[in-house]
């Protein structure tokens, strides 16, 4: 059987630190690397960035120091395996852990007495943020480097170096468009690794000589980079939750659609548009909440993707609701006065007096019944003593809220207007 040959993104990876394309702090730290002045570090970034081949570069530099371990395939006990073969040895092994976020809390732990004592130099890649992926202590002691998606002008300098540079590219005799390179880089979404796959599998699997844009079709339907436990997961959902607080009917729906293409939990999004109702429109426009639960309740029944046209429609009715923060900001105020103030006694008129004894001890008496009082039983006291005077709620001047200010304000000045002593009206 013919021997195939490696990937074209393997043929291709980086060899020299000029090579390493876009990631300007990564080779900053490869000069280090090269100086001998390099530490323990962290390559953190998305697929197809250029992580592995930072380490592909240093194992050149060092290949008799360089041990590689994948925390899927491997563990703890292969790191101490590579620490007592290198004693006594004059080198400081350098160990490159792929997709080390795999590792848990006490295998990072256990990492964490070689990189201390300097016996080794970690090298780990990750596409999960290092602030939840990576325990504090080992991260504490590691550089982190920011792998950042690679433009698409890189990745089309990348897909035409490939074109021109690699033996079995060229051996085909095919020719690519610059049409053709720039919608296969675009597609990629940052990613070298995934935009050189298509490449290859074009030039592999069309048998035109010359392939443009329609001889792409179907090539390049790639889902869009999205972990749905990690950073990017909270970055998008963060973007629409802002956009729809400032009102940006365009942003709102695009960091949905967003989501939604790159296979976020519809009820993730709709959990998060429940909470938007309350905390940034609340009283302001009470249908806002209606409008979202409905929308859980929409999709939930039709699924997608018809059910998700629910979902679109209820972003574009958040982000045009007036806005007001008012009910985040009581929620938080009522828990610090209870915090503050401990748990005073309800006052005895607003207790209930079902037993004689209790009737005795003064319970329910002086409550007055609002809606036998004339005056709407205004002038009794409903908070505990000392907080008399305790104002949380400030409703804003905006939508529905202006009218419940209004309506707090006349019932403050009504306040005080009840003539002669009061007196618990008769019920009939």
């Amino acid at each position: 059987m013919h021997k195939h040959p490696p990937p074209l993104s393997y043929r291709l990876r980086p060899k020299k630190i000029d090579d390493l394309l876009g990631q300007n702090e990564a080779r900053t730290f490869l000069h280090d690397c090269a100086k001998g002045t390099f530490q323990s570090a962290m390559l953190w970034g998305p697929p197809g960035t250029g992580k592995t081949s930072v380490a592909s570069i240093i194992a050149t530099l060092y290949p008799e120091s360089f041990h590689s371990i994948s925390a899927v395939m491997s563990g703890v006990q292969e790191i101490r395996e590579v620490t007592r073969k290198a004693t006594g040895e004059d080198n400081t092994p350098i160990v490159f852990i792929d997709e080390i976020h795999r590792f848990n809390r006490p295998q990072q732990d256990a990492l964490l007495p070689f990189v201390e004592d300097g016996n080794i130099i970690l090298i780990g890649a990750t596409t999960e943020n290092p602030s939840f992926a990576i325990t504090s202590p080992l991260l504490s002691r590691m550089r982190v480097i920011v792998m950042k998606p690679l433009e698409q002008e890189l990745i089309e300098t990348i897909l035409s170096h490939a074109v021109e540079r690699d033996p079995t590219l060229r051996k085909s005799g095919k020719t690519v468009s610059l049409e053709a390179m720039g919608a296969m880089a675009k597609a990629a979404h940052g990613d070298a690794r995934a935009a050189l796959n298509v490449l290859e599998l074009a030039i592999t699997s069309i048998e035109a000589s010359h392939i443009g844009l329609e001889e792409l079709s179907g090539l390049m339907d790639r889902p869009l980079y999205h972990d749905r436990k990690g950073e990017n997961h909270y970055d998008l959902i963060s973007a629409f939750h802002k956009s729809v607080r400032a009102s940006d009917v365009n942003a709102s729906i695009y960091w949905l659609g967003r989501m939604l293409e790159a296979g976020e939990d519809r009820l993730f999004i709709l959990r998060r548009m429940i909470r938007i109702a309350s905390e940034d429109i609340g009283m302001a426009d009470p249908n806002a909440l209606r409008m979202a639960t409905s929308a859980k309740d929409a999709f939930t029944f039709v699924g997608s993707p018809e059910g998700e046209l629910a979902l679109y429609q209820v972003s574009v009715y958040l982000a045009c609701a007036p806005k007001s923060n008012a009910l985040y900001l009581v929620e938080k105020t009522v828990r610090d006065l209870i915090r503050n103030t401990g748990t005073p006694g309800v006052p005895l008129a607003l207790r209930n007096a079902p037993t004689r004894l209790m009737n005795d001890l003064g319970y329910a008496q002086g409550y007055i019944y609002a809606h036998d009082d004339p005056y709407g039983a205004l002038d009794m006291q409903y908070m505990p003593q000392g907080l008399e005077k305790t104002k949380l709620y400030s409703p804003k001047d905006i939508g529905l809220e202006k009218r419940i200010k209004e309506f707090m304000d006349a019932r403050e000045k009504t306040q005080g207007s009840r003539p002669g002593p009061h007196r618990r009206p008769s019920r009939k």
